[in-house]
Parts: C-alpha cells; structure tokens; sequence
C-alpha cells in the first residue's frame, strides 16, 4: 500500500544528515540517516514508525536518496540492511553503491 502524501525534507549537509518524511498532516512519518565516510554517505538507518509502516514511507526515503546520489554525483554505502535490500532489488542503481 502507498501513503497517499509523503513530504520528504533533506537536513544536514556535509559530514552528516537526514532525510525526513512527513504525512499530509505534517507528522513525522520516518526518517532516513546517513554519514559521511570516505566520500560517499554510509546510510545507517531507517526508522519508520509502527503506525506508518506497510506504506512506502521508507521506499520513498531510499528513493530521495537515490535522486540526490545521481544530482549530486555521489556514492552510498548500504550499511542499513532495508537500503542494501533495496539495492538488490535494483540492479539499475549498482553504479552509485560504494
């Protein structure tokens, strides 16, 4: 099932940062961390919660991530076992995975 409306907001910059969802009411829906190692972002976690999962919250935090990889030209180390799942499931994004 897809969430109807996810807001996704970038925080952070340079040697750490977030991605942060939010429902149509502004609630926080997940978030998505990562830090900087070696020149690529080492995606550590994604926390979704219990009330929001099943709805694509997640996927739609990896897929902000992927976008902003392929914009601003860099790699990303999958430590978080979701985002390395999600690498698996697409062979399309190999040449952003560090």
């Amino acid at each position: 099932m897809e969430t109807a409306k996810i807001e996704i907001e970038r925080v952070g910059g340079g040697e750490q940062g977030e991605y942060r969802a939010r429902d149509a009411q502004g609630a926080e829906a997940g978030k998505l961390t990562w830090v900087l190692r070696g020149g690529a972002r080492d995606a550590e976690h994604t926390l979704v919660p219990a009330r929001m999962r099943g709805q694509g919250v997640a996927a739609k935090l990896v897929a902000a991530l992927i976008a902003d990889a392929r914009s601003e030209n860099f790699t990303i180390i999958p430590s978080c076992s979701y985002v390395a799942a999600q690498f698996d499931r697409h062979p399309e994004w190999a040449d952003l995975r560090a």
